[in-house]
């Protein structure tokens, strides 16, 4: 299947549709992008000014800035347990380039992908995108949307070629611990299938619980895609990365889509890695304080039924207790309330009856989201 066959199949981001609905209301709340409300740190944005007034404005090395991937390797080696070194580090345009490079890197015309939902929506279109076949692998709400092991050996095909693991998960916030990722990874392998792991929430983690890396004990079957979009909020600078044992394949993909990142936004990702987390660790102390507002708010509302993430920076809600979709449910909160969330059925099939919701947003906006909602719940 041809790339141009392949998006006749697929449809607009149900995300970017709310948003454009919110764009143009006034009142509108949305609690429908997941992107981080704080500026990047100024430390960051300092970095990328002097890489400007150094005319760091030229082409950069297909694979990235020598020392930005030096300084993220030895970050992944430091904080996860990866053994890698630079030449295993591509720098790439945020980690949504990274998912379209491994994903064409490995798999060919009809082979399957694992796709374990609910699921960030770009993952499927992207196994499409790349000739493959996306198949969706239900987690439920009874075990919290954790993948198992044996959920994955039953649905391996002799055609199924990788499987995608996001931990922490968008939408759902569940996040797998080392025991459950080594037991899923342990299967995958046996099976020959390579494992994308998506670690862009890593450390949008509460109450103790820690995030793992498949990398750190399955190198040779991993790829491993990261970015510095949520955790220093940079989702503007177009900054991630991928790592694994052989880049090479990702590497000529990467060359011929976009040759390389822009080079003034890597020496302000440079300045990231090298400076700590100090003003990260102030977001995310302030992301929890959200995170218990929120569910303490939808805990106490009529016809839904939530639990707390335990990751990421969203909620996933079960709102069939309404009588509607998840669409209908999104679409009518927003006509009558101005605020936005995501239809639960955008990120699979077993996403309808859910809705997301964002918590990356001031807590004065989340208390006006919160009363508005809960108005709308005790009219229905």
């Amino acid at each position: 299947m041809s790339i141009g066959e392949a998006l006749d199949g697929i449809k607009a981001s149900e995300i970017r549709r709310m948003f454009d609905l919110a764009a143009k209301r006034k009142d509108s709340i949305s609690l429908g992008i997941g992107e981080p409300d704080f500026p990047t740190p100024a430390n960051i944005k300092e970095a990328a000014k002097r890489a400007l007034d150094s005319d760091a404005t030229h082409y950069a090395p297909n694979g990235g800035v020598r020392e930005l991937r030096e300084a993220i390797a030895e970050k992944s080696r430091r904080e996860n347990g990866i053994d890698c070194a630079a030449e295993n580090v591509l720098v790439t345009v945020g980690a949504t380039e990274g998912i379209l490079l491994a994903l064409a890197s490995i798999i060919g015309n009809g082979d399957e992908v694992l796709v374990p939902t609910p699921a960030f929506l770009n993952y499927c279109p992207c196994v499409s995108l790349s000739g493959g076949v996306p198949r969706e692998l239900p987690c439920s709400e009874e075990n919290d949307f954790h993948l198992s092991a044996e959920d994955v050996k039953r649905s391996i095909t002799d055609r199924t070629k990788a499987i995608i693991i996001a931990s922490p998960n968008n939408p759902t916030g569940a996040t797998l611990s080392r025991d459950e990722l080594e037991k899923i990874a342990q299967v995958a392998v046996k099976k020959g299938l390579k494992i994308i792991t998506d670690e862009v929430y890593e450390r949008f983690v509460y109450d103790g619980i820690k995030s793992s890396s498949a990398a750190s004990f399955e190198w040779d079957n991993t790829i491993t895609m990261n970015s510095f979009s949520k955790t220093y909020a940079m989702t503007g600078w177009r900054v991630g990365y991928v790592i694994a044992k052989d880049i090479s394949r990702m590497l000529k993909l990467h060359m011929y889509l976009v040759s390389c990142v822009s080079t003034f936004s890597q020496y302000g990702a440079l300045a990231a890695v090298r400076d700590g987390y100090t003003s990260v660790d102030r977001m995310i102390s302030e992301y929890s304080k959200r995170r218990d507002l929120v569910y303490d708010r939808l805990s106490s509302m009529k016809h839904i039924r939530v639990e707390k993430p335990e990751g990421a920076f969203y909620f996933f809600p079960n709102v069939s207790g309404t009588g509607m979709s998840s669409k209908d449910f999104a679409d009518r909160l927003f006509e009558e309330t101005g605020v936005v969330v995501v239809n639960g059925s955008a990120f699979g099939e077993c996403g309808d009856g859910y809705v997301r919701i964002s918590y990356a947003t001031s807590m004065e906006r989340l208390r006006e989201a919160m009363d508005r909602m809960e108005a709308f719940l005790d009219r229905i």
